[in-house]
């Protein structure tokens, strides 16, 4: 039997506040964190992402005390990050309510850290994220927000990461963030076909024939989105209702 797909909401936060932009720009306030990872885990997600997306940007710690107030609230897996730089920084986000930790610009700039936060946490625990852009015939990876461009292919990266121990890829289209017009599924497809951990498509969501498209076509394990969440165009249950109705395994909340 197959794996359930996952529904995941997405808190980008400023480190107190959630906010939301277009392409990564942009940015308005978007709620509470704490009152939003309440509704979420009442309304089925089957996990939450936190990020702080200023962090590496700011040159600041993560939002400790943001991840402790949003874990309490939980009853679901947590996955945080934002300004991840070493295993002690990890090691503070787990024990403030984690149970996976994401890395991008950091992972990046030294590689190395994904096999040792692999080593201490388990790869089970460890997300790559991988901020892409569209550039020519490639998706060129964004570092810091996505404020830096480097010439790392995301495809080549993503593989390469899954080697050095990350066991999951959270995968954002920038071309595609914030847009609502639909996940890239074929940069999704092209990395899902290269890595054999899960893939999370973000970037894009807005009606429920995105979510089956990204599933189907994109071969995604799992969905995640901001937006259509925060502002109520979604609701998580009846989008799992959807799905299962196009016969897509997901786990429809009690």
């Amino acid at each position: 039997m197959s794996l359930a797909h996952r529904i995941i909401p997405c808190l980008d936060t400023d480190g107190e506040r959630v906010v939301k932009g277009v392409n990564f720009v942009a940015l308005r306030d978007a709620g509470d964190p704490v009152v939003l990872a309440r509704r979420y885990n009442a309304e089925g997600a089957d996990e939450l992402v936190v990020l702080d997306i200023a962090a590496s940007r700011d040159r600041r710690p993560t939002f400790l005390e943001t991840i402790r107030k949003v874990a309490a609230e939980l009853a679901i897996p947590l996955t945080a990050g934002g300004g991840i730089r070493t295993l002690d920084d990890a090691r503070a986000v787990v024990r403030a309510g984690a149970d996976k930790v994401t890395v991008n610009t950091a992972a990046v700039l030294r590689p190395g850290l994904i096999s040792e936060l692999s080593e201490e946490f388990g790869s089970q625990a460890v997300v790559l994220a991988i901020d892409a852009k569209r550039d020519s015939n490639f998706w060129r990876v964004m570092t810091t927000g996505g404020r830096v461009s480097t010439d790392l292919d995301a495809i080549s990266w993503a593989t390469k990461g899954a080697e050095l121990g990350a066991g999951e890829i959270l995968l954002t289209s920038m071309d595609r963030d914030g847009t609502q017009s639909g996940f890239d599924v074929a940069l999704t497809a092209a990395i899902s076909k290269k890595v054999m951990v899960p893939v999370i498509a973000s970037g894009g969501a807005r009606w429920p024939q995105h979510f089956a498209g990204i599933f189907c076509e994109g071969a995604a394990d799992a969905a995640l989105a901001a937006s259509i969440f925060h502002d109520g165009i979604q609701s998580i249950r009846s989008l799992k209702e959807f799905l299962a109705a196009q016969n897509i395994q997901v786990r429809l909340p009690c």
